[in-house]
């Protein structure tokens, strides 16, 4: 699948989405909309992501959730393996939780499921990016070359300020990680100061609507074309608006192409 913009044929994948199981997703997205103190555009089930985002062109979907709990944590990566099964358009990631005590057995059961890496909202999980209990993770991570998505930023906590991201990154500097939101969700100018890194990415979503265009074009300047993903963060937004806004960044088709779909394909090794 693909879509013409301004007369060019793009590819593209949402590198951040979630989704739930049916019988929760509204209050599940109504949960998350509480938090944020925003009114969801959207409810967070497969068929509704599948539906928007194919009628705007997606080819590909990263789909994650997150475990509060530590007995969500397999069911979670269950739920996330088996959405990707039968829908072949789905990269997933498990789920994790700070309090996981065999690390070694839990990634090689989220490698048993085909998923991608794991998925981190220190503010929803309540643990600090940099946690002592989180480094060996971290290593066991980049020693499988799996990917860690971290939810990034928030003026209201600190467990996941970007210089907490930085002190790993001086521990562990060869873990692959997403720092979600262009680095840091309403604290893009201490992102933009404070991390960096060879193997950090970041992706656009909850970003584009909520920072002025400008502050966004110096954070993608500053990670670098070449590490830069398009997400939607979906339910919370929708496929269209956020590729207008994308699009209203004024970045070249050959850069537009590599953060709309060429990055994503890359770090995801999809064929």
């Amino acid at each position: 699948m693909s879509f013409i913009r301004d007369g060019v044929e793009y590819k593209a994948a949402d590198a951040h989405a979630h989704i739930y199981p049916e019988k929760i997703a509204e209050k599940a997205t109504a949960n998350v909309g509480a938090f944020y103190n925003f009114e969801m555009e959207n409810i967070g089930r497969s068929e509704d992501l599948l539906k928007m985002g194919s009628e705007n062109g997606m080819d590909k979907y990263l789909i994650s959730s997150v475990a509060t709990k530590l007995e969500q944590v397999r069911s979670i990566s269950t739920f996330i393996a088996n959405e990707c099964e039968k829908h072949p358009e789905f990269i997933g990631l498990g789920a994790w939780h700070q309090d996981v005590k065999d690390i070694e057995a839990e990634f090689d059961f989220i490698e048993s499921l085909g998923l991608k890496g794991i998925k981190l909202h220190p503010d929803f999980q309540k643990f600090d990016i940099d946690d002592e209990r989180m480094i060996p993770v971290y290593k066991e991570a980049a020693k499988r070359k799996l990917v860690v998505l971290f939810h990034m930023g928030d003026y209201r906590t600190d467990y996941s300020h970007p210089q907490k991201l930085m002190n790993v990154l001086k521990v562990v500097p060869d873990f692959i990680c997403v720092a979600a939101h262009l680095g840091g969700y309403t604290v893009w100018d201490t992102a933009y100061e404070i991390l960096k890194g060879a193997n950090v990415y970041v992706d656009t979503c909850s970003s584009l609507p909520l920072m002025p265009k400008e502050a966004a074009v110096r954070n993608i300047k500053h990670f670098g074309v070449d590490k830069v993903l398009f997400g939607t963060d979906f339910p919370m937004w929708s496929h269209k608006t956020e590729l207008d806004r994308f699009f209203d960044l004024g970045f070249s088709v050959e850069e537009n192409k590599k953060m709309l779909y060429e990055n994503f394909r890359k770090l995801y090794n999809i064929e």
